[in-house]
């Protein structure tokens, strides 16, 4: 069955002082959930598992994140978290130190509705 997008989030999140990309990954897709409040499943009584979630996080160093950290703050649905290049890392010459900032990109997806409702 085909999926439709139903939902795109954006969030942004940062670690200033650990030098943490993880961290900054999670701070990120806090920063967009916290952007949602969906009333689509039970409005709809649509089951919250049939439901995919597709996470793109976007850092400098995309290796250094633990994609399934990140996908086990995500309170519905099924994920799948890529970490890709992108996001900024602001360097502290002065300090040997580089402050992270991270991009999220929330899509969600479900089985196409099309025909299943009706306008009443």
């Amino acid at each position: 069955m085909s999926e439709k997008r139903i939902i795109l989030e954006m969030g942004t999140g940062n670690d200033l002082y650990g030098q943490d990309y993880t961290k900054a990954a999670r701070r990120a897709v806090q920063d967009a959930l916290h952007h949602s409040s969906i009333t689509l499943f039970s409005k709809l009584g649509i089951d919250h598992t049939e439901m995919r979630v597709q996470v793109t996080i976007g850092v400098q160093h995309p290796e250094n994140v633990d994609c399934d950290l990140v996908a086990a703050d995500l309170p519905r649905g099924r994920a799948e978290v890529c970490a890709v290049k992108g996001g900024l890392d602001v360097v502290d010459d002065d300090a040997g130190t580089r402050h992270i900032v991270a991009t999220a990109a929330i899509e969600a997806f479900l089985p196409d509705q099309t025909g299943k409702y009706t306008q009443s």
